[in-house]
């Protein structure tokens, strides 16, 4: 199984990339949660500090998930299950005016 992860801004700064493939073993269950675990091992410090708050060890409220174009619920991001193909977009703040 395989899940492409879009990287904005800051997150494309630390990770050098606009997206990643990740492969997964066919029989797991992928969540945000799950990718997100496996980015934070892959790309450390930075990527922790940027997504995860440091106190609380949730994701920054500040975030918002994408799967394949289409909103997450905040009350459901973490646990939301991906499949084969999925594109998660995490998406920061965006600021202007």
């Amino acid at each position: 199984m395989q899940v492409s992860v879009r990287f904005f801004t800051r997150l494309r700064e630390i990770t050098d990339k606009r997206e990643e493939t990740l492969r997964f073993q066919d029989t797991e269950i992928v969540t945000i949660e799950r990718v997100l675990g496996t980015l934070s091992e892959s790309y450390g410090k930075d990527f922790k500090e940027y997504v995860y708050n440091k106190k609380s060890r949730k994701v920054r409220s500040f975030l918002q998930f994408l799967v394949n174009g289409r909103g997450v619920p905040p009350d459901a991001e973490m646990n939301t299950r991906l499949s084969d193909g999925d594109v998660l977009a995490i998406v920061p703040p965006v600021g202007g005016g």
